[in-house]
């Protein structure tokens, strides 16, 4: 059976639990998660999944803003706000969930990584509206603070690196050539099977700087 995140494996008799961090990668209507674990000199991967954070009866990509703007804007504000509200819940029980499902397999969730966006937010729906761009900017803004909310409720630190900036973080924090972290990145989910893809190597990459990044907090 592939591990994933979701998967129990009940743990007798753990003396210690194991410092471990989440990392995420998301879309518009859920996110990429990956577990690791361990020694940040020589990680292992202990978790994979995908959260949705939407309704499944919604097609994928969710992208409320795009809906949105068709709207008036009182109703666009408000559409767009259940879309925020039910991501947070979703997100909210999902970040529980995979925290109590690693500590029944003896891994303590310290902090989180996500990958943010490039784009600056707009200030207002209405200049989020305005602007296709600031439309998939908004949208992957809302999906990503869901997430950042409920990692925060879990009392877990949060560390956030903007996609286009990552390799070159990992590279200095990490103390490795860039061919060797994107050697690793590629090995690192062998055990695990497909899918390894970009998503989780990103998400991989954030959770082993988010737990290297603890180490000195």
């Amino acid at each position: 059976m592939k591990k994933s995140i979701g998967h129990s494996e009940k743990v007798a008799g753990i003396a210690q639990l194991t410092r471990a961090a989440l990392g995420f990668r998301a879309h518009s209507g859920w996110v990429a998660v990956v577990a690791v674990a361990g020694d940040t000199r020589s990680p292992k991967v202990v978790g994979r999944s995908r959260v949705e954070l939407a309704s499944l009866e919604i097609p994928r990509p969710v992208q409320p803003y795009h809906a949105a703007q068709k709207m008036e804007l009182k109703k666009a504000e408000a559409h767009i706000a259940r879309f925020a509200e039910e991501a947070r819940n979703f997100a909210a029980k999902a970040m529980r969930d995979v925290v109590q499902e690693l500590r029944i397999q003896g891994y303590q969730v310290v902090s989180c990584g996500i990958v943010s966006g490039s784009g600056r937010p707009a200030p207002t729906v209405k200049a989020a509206l305005a602007s296709h761009p600031l439309l998939h900017t908004a949208e992957g803004e809302l999906f990503r603070n869901a997430i950042i909310q409920a990692s925060r409720q879990c009392r877990l630190a949060v560390l956030q690196i903007k996609e286009r900036e990552l390799f070159a973080r990992g590279v200095k924090e990490l103390g490795l050539p860039l061919g060797g972290l994107q050697f690793i990145l590629d090995k690192i989910g062998e055990p695990l099977g497909p899918p390894w893809g970009q998503d989780q190597k990103l998400a991989s990459l954030m959770a082993w700087l988010a737990l290297s990044g603890n180490e000195t907090r």
